[in-house]
């Protein structure tokens, strides 16, 4: 298969020059390294420009960068205008060693890769401030896709999409998907997890997701989800941020604010990728054999969102909204005081739906949108 191009690379190219160190983060397996490859042959053999390579997950690599100085730099950089560390989060003091380089040695570039969210926030946010670009990589977008397949085979292929997600290897390899997603839902995914944040009971772990998997597009009670794992409250929500930073999970908090009898303790919990949530559930039925086609819909469409998001550096606030009488609005985005509001269904059929009028007089609309497999790309463009 050829290379699907990712977004990020326009956006990279576009800050390769300004002098501040570009850091992207992302999860294992989503082509983070891929994409830096493709940098270098775009901006460095081609014009025979020397660089320098490290990888976190080398040994000697990480005994080489570990405590060094100014000097000890500049002899492993050499005549290299460019320096690459890929799974940085690895590497001790790595924040540290970027600021010296950046400060100290003039005239090189640094980007680096980690897939770990929270040990690289630790790491490099207080050495590093104004001193870095830092974007997020995710599984192959709905309109990175759209551009590798076109629109009509990018439609067909959304059945796929809803049940074995968009990680790179899954869709190079469609026909061994399965395999592959039973692969990267085990240990390999919670790696740095695992490794890095002293999570004593792994099997803790497991529940967790797995109560998060079957309780995918509803409402979350992290004292229900204290009882059905059997771990406090507390735990909970530190393995929850865990998993947030580790790219497996993001929550979205319930809008209140004008509206009397508006929900605002409860939290949605979505995946950022369909497959990861069905390898932990062990189900790979098709879609139309499902009895959770309505959730996968929603958490496909909102992750697709996310990604969406991310790399256009949109700024605004996203919400649901819901009320004690069961009212309710899946996706909420408020962006300079004006309110975007949507509802996903799966089934075209039952796109004609009214909001509620408790929401649209209290708040200001900009815009409604059922989205349905038919006008999805209208709302991830």
């Amino acid at each position: 298969m050829d290379i699907v191009f990712r977004t990020l690379y326009k956006n990279i190219l576009n800050q390769w020059d300004d002098g501040k160190v570009i850091i992207v983060i992302g999860p294992r397996q989503v082509g983070k390294t891929t994409l830096i490859s493709s940098i270098i042959d775009e901006k460095l053999l081609n014009k025979n420009e020397k660089y320098a390579f490290f990888n976190g997950d080398d040994a000697e690599d990480r005994i080489l960068l570990e405590n060094a100085g100014e000097t000890k730099l500049r002899s492993i950089i050499g005549s290299a205008n460019t320096v690459f560390v890929d799974e940085a989060q690895r590497i001790k003091d790595i924040g540290i060693i970027l600021k010296i380089i950046h400060d100290q040695i003039k005239g090189v570039r640094v980007l680096v890769s980690g897939s770990s969210a929270l040990d690289i926030a630790n790491e490099i946010n207080e050495p590093l401030t104004g001193r870095k670009w830092e974007y997020n990589l995710f599984p192959f977008s709905w309109n990175e896709l759209k551009k590798h397949f076109g629109n009509i085979q990018n439609r067909k292929n959304i059945p796929f999409y809803m049940v074995y997600g968009c990680y790179p290897e899954v869709i190079n390899h469609m026909n061994n998907a399965e395999a592959i997603l039973k692969e990267l839902s085990g240990s390999y995914l919670y790696k740095d997890l695992l490794q890095y944040q002293r999570i004593r009971k792994p099997e803790v772990l497991d529940r967790l997701l797995l109560a998060l998997a079957l309780q995918l597009g509803s409402e979350v009670n992290f004292n229900e989800l204290s009882r059905t794992v059997g771990v406090d409250k507390a735990t909970v929500e530190q393995y929850i941020i865990l998993l947030e930073k580790a790219f497996v999970i993001f929550r979205i908090h319930p809008l209140s604010r004008n509206v009397r009898n508006e929900i605002n303790t409860s939290r949605k919990i979505y995946f950022y990728d369909n497959g990861i949530r069905n390898a932990i559930i062990g189900n790979f039925k098709s879609i139309e054999f499902r009895e959770d086609k309505g959730a996968l819909w929603e958490n496909y469409m909102i992750s697709e969102r996310i990604k969406m998001m991310s790399y256009t550096g949109w700024y605004g606030r996203k919400y649901f909204w819901r009320t004690y009488q069961q009212q309710e609005i899946d996706w909420i985005e408020e962006i300079d005081g004006q309110f975007s509001i949507y509802e996903f269904k799966w089934n075209a059929k039952k796109s004609k739906i009214k909001f509620p009028i408790t929401f649209t007089s209290n708040y200001p609309i900009n815009k409604m949108m059922v989205v349905t497999p038919e006008n999805c790309d209208d709302f991830l463009n």
